[in-house]
């Protein structure tokens, strides 16, 4: 993480950042992020971060009648110069700082914006992937949403690593694939091209998005056994662009060239 944070107002050392004990984000984690990609000092796919934020702002029921696309945008902006970043990342977390009916309180700050930078997430250049067995519940209200709830996520990607994998395939209740834990999944059978429905309860990742618009690919829903059976798998997120799975549970993996690998411009 970068040394300097926008928050609310302007830009503070990471050090002076507070965030109030008694809110709603800090007692049920109520809150909402984007994590994104900054290629040359400009951040890659703004409007589809922006428009997901508004739609989880919706569902999850936080304020942004405060923080405007370009508000929002030129923090982001401000913030990229006083870092010196030109590859790296970003996240925007809007905070609910409301009161709640279980613990009512006088509250004067309704919505708080916190921005962030950093490099880019390290990944193994030879990333394992196992299956986790928390499952995703497709028939949660916060399905889709990208929510600061997300101690569930990392639970799984620590269960992962304490059995030596990179990464897990997390599925839902019907067994179906839906993503990893931190990021979505492709894979390649022949030449055709795969990828969890959203009606898995999978996240609509903005790099997932952008994939879909520029490939042809499937969208399914599938069992475990559909990704045992891939030539090629593929993990991608805004923090780690597009990068080939090695090893799933001990099986080596083909790793040839795909249009896929060579559709975002390189992680630097």
């Amino acid at each position: 993480m970068h040394e300097h944070a926008f928050f609310n107002c302007g830009s503070q050392h990471i050090s002076e950042l507070k965030l109030p004990a008694i809110s709603s984000s800090s007692l049920f984690g109520k809150g909402i992020f984007t994590a994104l990609a900054i290629h040359d000092g400009v951040p890659f796919l703004w409007e589809k971060h922006w428009r997901r934020l508004e739609e989880n702002a919706a569902v999850v029921g936080i304020a942004l009648a405060e923080f405007s696309d370009d508000r929002t945008r030129t923090a982001l902006d401000e913030l990229i110069v006083a870092n010196s970043v030109q590859n790296g990342r970003a996240r925007i977390t809007f905070f609910d700082g409301s009161a709640s009916g279980l613990w009512p309180y006088a509250s004067e700050c309704q919505t708080s914006l916190l921005v962030m930078t950093a490099d880019f997430r390290a990944t193994s250049k030879d990333l394992s992937l196992t299956v986790s067995p928390y499952r995703i519940n497709s028939a949660s209200p916060l399905t889709g949403v990208k929510s600061c709830n997300y101690l569930e996520k990392i639970m799984a990607m620590d269960e992962a690593k304490r059995r030596g994998a990179d990464e897990a395939i997390q599925l839902n209740e019907r067994g179906e694939i839906a993503s990893a834990c931190m990021a979505n999944l492709f894979w390649l059978k022949g030449t055709e091209l795969f990828t969890s429905s959203l009606k898995t309860g999978c996240l609509a990742g903005t790099t997932r998005g952008f994939i879909l618009e520029n490939l042809e690919c499937e969208e399914v829903e599938a069992g475990i056994e559909e990704l045992r059976s891939a030539d090629e798998i593929f993990l991608t997120s805004a923090g780690l662009g597009i990068i080939q799975v090695a090893e799933f549970d001990g099986l080596r993996l083909k790793r040839g060239p795909h249009l896929i690998t060579n559709l975002l411009p390189r992680l630097r």
